[in-house]
C-alpha cells in the first residue's frame, strides 16, 4: 500500500477554479456564439465567482503542505505508523519553504508530538514566495490531531492576510473523513470575504469533498485518480449571487494536468450555465472544456490553463 500524500489532490482543487478565470477565453471557430450584453455580464460574473474561490484555494496548498510536514515530524508520514511523545519532533517545513520562501516565520505550539496544537505562519508586512506571490499577515492553523488520522480537523484562520494585495478573511475547516482504505476530505469556507485593492469584492462560502478513487493499491503516484464534488455561493457587493454546484463529479487524474471529466452547474439569477470537462474526448486527457447556456444552444470552448 502506498503512502497517501495530501498534496496529490490539492492541484486538482486549484485547477477546477483557475480554469474559470478565462472569460476572455478563445472561441472555437466551429462553436462560435453571438452573446448578448446580459450574457456577457453573466459569463464575467462566473469568472469573478471563480476568482473568489481561487483566492481562498491559494491557502489550501499552504495548509496541506504544512499539515503533511507537521504529521511527518510526528511519525505519521506512513500508513500504520503511530507517533510517540518520545520521538524527536523536528518539523523543518522544507517543502512549504519551497513555496512560500524563507521570509515567513513558522511557529509550532506546543513544539512536540502532542495535540491539539497550533501552527502559525507569519508573513510579516511583505513576504515574496518562491511562487512569485507576495503575502502579508498570518495564517493560523489549529490541529485536533495529525491531518492523516481519520476524524482529525484542521482549522485555518486568516489574520490580516493579503495575497498580492487581495485581502482574504474568514475561516477554512479541513476534516479528514477517511474510512481506510478510502481517503477523503472535506474543505469548507465559513464567513469568507475577498476585497481587492480598489474596494471591489464579495462574500464567499463553499464546501468541497475530495475522494481518491484509483491508484491507492499501488506504489505509483501517476495512477492516482481523485473525484471532486462541492458547491459554493458568491455574493457580490452589488447584491448579485452566483451559485456553483457539481452536476457530475469532477475527475482529476494525476497523470493528466487538467480535470478530464465531470460537469459544473453555474446559476446566475435565472440563467443556468454548464461547464463540461469531458468535452471533447469523453474523459480522456485534454485541455478543453465546454461552457454552455440557453439550454445548450449557446456555447463556448474554454482552454484550460
Amino acid at each position: 500500500m502506498k503512502t497517501f500524500s495530501i498534496n496529490r489532490f490539492v492541484p486538482a482543487i486549484l485547477a477546477v477554479m483557475l480554469l474559470l478565470f478565462i472569460t476572455s477565453c478563445q472561441k472555437d471557430a466551429g462553436l462560435n456564439s453571438n452573446t448578448t450584453a446580459a450574457e456577457e455580464e453573466e459569463i464575467t460574473l462566473s469568472d469573478e465567482s471563480a476568482k473568489a474561490e481561487a483566492s481562498f484555494d491559494d491557502a489550501d496548498d499552504i495548509t496541506f503542505t504544512a499539515a503533511e510536514e507537521e504529521g511527518n515530524a510526528g511519525g505519521y508520514g506512513f500508513e500504520g505508523r503511530t507517533a510517540t511523545t518520545s520521538r524527536n519532533y523536528l518539523p523543518n517545513f522544507f517543502e512549504l519553504r519551497e513555496r512560500i520562501g524563507d521570509c515567513a516565520t513558522i511557529t509550532v505550539t506546543p513544539n512536540d508530538t502532542t495535540y491539539p496544537k497550533t501552527v502559525t505562519i507569519d508573513f510579516g508586512d511583505s513576504c515574496r514566495g518562491r511562487d512569485g506571490k507576495v503575502r502579508s499577515g498570518k495564517l493560523v492553523l489549529h490541529f485536533t490531531g495529525p491531518v492523516r488520522r481519520p476524524g482529525s480537523v484542521v482549522t485555518l484562520t486568516f489574520v490580516n492576510y493579503y495575497v498580492n494585495r487581495v485581502h482574504i478573511e474568514g475561516t477554512k475547516i479541513f476534516k479528514n473523513l477517511s474510512d481506510p482504505p478510502v481517503h477523503k476530505w472535506s474543505i469548507e469556507v465559513l464567513d469568507g470575504k475577498v476585497t481587492f485593492p480598489g474596494g471591489r469584492g464579495y462574500k464567499y462560502e463553499g464546501i468541497k469533498y475530495v475522494k481518491q478513487t484509483g491508484g491507492a493499491g499501488t506504489n505509483i503516484v501517476r495512477d492516482d485518480v481523485y473525484e471532486i464534488t462541492g458547491r459554493s455561493k458568491t455574493i457580490f457587493n452589488n447584491g448579485k449571487i452566483v451559485l456553483i454546484n457539481t452536476d457530475d463529479p469532477l475527475v482529476k487524474k494525476v497523470a493528466c494536468p487538467w480535470i478530464s471529466d465531470g460537469t459544473l452547474k453555474i446559476v446566475i439569477n435565472a440563467r443556468v450555465l454548464k461547464l463540461d470537462f469531458g468535452f471533447p474526448n469523453n474523459g480522456n486527457c485534454d485541455n478543453k472544456a465546454l461552457l454552455t447556456w440557453n439550454n445548450g444552444n449557446s456555447q463556448r470552448v474554454i482552454f484550460l490553463p
